[in-house]
């Protein structure tokens, strides 16, 4: 199978990959896979919530809404110091990449200036950097690349045509105008979404439609099973069939060769049977540590029996000129005052 990038899939070719026998899917995903990246090695990954709850957005799933009584309470923004020392005791655990989460529907001005210091002194620290605080405008893009930042998350969350049953206080193309802007701005993307919320099968394929359509592909696709949190309005959802999480997985990775396809969110009730199917599905990055902003994460000494079990490696950092992650970057397990989905939710990055 080629491993050219496509932007011009169509959805009736994701769907027949969709709907391929198991076995046969996983075969075609696993070989682009290895077309692309070591199968053995896996990027490990984490969040830092540097500003917790109070969202005023109304996202069906996630636990940071203010508007939701899920017991988490608004905090504000983390005094830069604080950060920075977590950044450091980061590093000293072996962390090449920092990534700080903000619950904000998009950053005011005077919040700029703020990251903007926490992103040039992690980054003097001599990490990566990358961030998630909701929509941006081209000059906050631009800003953030200029104090040091690296990546930016922002997920399409779910397909065009079934958005509306999960948001209204956000606008797909919202979503669609930040990716644009942090590209524009130089900066390396993180965009992906959350399965699992009552959407059909052909959505689920719309949603990856969506991601491998656009003008470059994510450097980062990280694929979400529904956290249900009590007191949103997807808590009681049915469950997703666990074989149809992995097909997820295995048409993002034939769609998008060269990005860093991420299990996220919804691990924590993950089998490990089914993360196995997973990697060899062709996801080859996970967020590591106890928490994922709000909601659990298999903890660090259960990851590592695991990596062991399957004879996988964390990755280390090599970035090619293209801008591509071609192997990963390890982070330490580390956590914010209470953790969440591109950084701002329930769901993860």
């Amino acid at each position: 199978m080629p491993s050219d990038l496509r932007h011009d899939w169509r959805h009736d070719e994701l769907l027949a990959l969709f709907v391929l026998p198991l076995p046969e899917l996983l075969f075609r995903a696993a070989s682009v896979h290895r077309a692309n990246f070591d199968p053995a090695q896996v990027q490990v990954s984490t969040l830092l919530s540097v500003k917790t709850g109070g969202c005023p957005e109304d996202c069906a799933y996630c636990p940071q809404a203010q508007r939701y009584a899920t017991g988490v309470d608004a905090q504000k923004l983390m005094a830069t110091e604080d950060v920075v020392a977590r950044a450091r005791q980061a590093k000293a655990a072996g962390a090449s990449r920092f990534c700080m989460g903000a619950a904000w529907r998009s950053p005011k001005p005077r919040d700029i200036p703020k990251v903007a210091a926490m992103i040039a002194e992690v980054k003097a620290l001599g990490l990566e950097t990358c961030a998630t605080l909701g929509m941006l405008s081209g000059e906050q893009a631009v800003a953030l690349r200029e104090a040091g930042l690296d990546y930016y998350n922002h997920n399409l969350d779910t397909a065009p045509d079934y958005y509306d049953s999960v948001i209204h206080t956000r606008q797909y193309q919202d979503r669609l105008d930040t990716l644009a802007h942090v590209r524009d701005a130089g900066l390396k993307t993180c965009c992906g979404g959350i399965v699992g919320m009552g959407e059909s099968r052909a959505q689920r394929v719309g949603l990856l439609l969506a991601l491998a359509t656009l003008p470059a592909h994510p450097d980062s696709v990280p694929i979400n099973r529904l956290v249900q949190v009590a007191g949103t309005p997807l808590h009681g959802t049915a469950a997703l069939d666990p074989f149809e999480f992995v097909r997820m997985i295995a048409v993002a990775r034939i769609a998008m060769p060269r990005s860093m396809v991420r299990l996220s969110a919804g691990r924590e009730a993950m089998s490990d049977e089914l993360q196995a199917l997973c990697f060899l599905a062709g996801a080859n990055s996970i967020f590591y540590g106890e928490k994922l902003l709000t909601t659990g994460n298999p903890d660090t000494a259960r990851d590592q029996a695991l990596f062991k079990r399957l004879g996988l490696q964390p990755m280390a950092v090599a970035v090619e000129a293209d801008g591509h992650d071609r192997a990963g970057t390890v982070h330490a397990a580390i956590t914010g005052p209470a953790d969440g989905c591109a950084g701002r939710c329930g769901q993860a990055a």
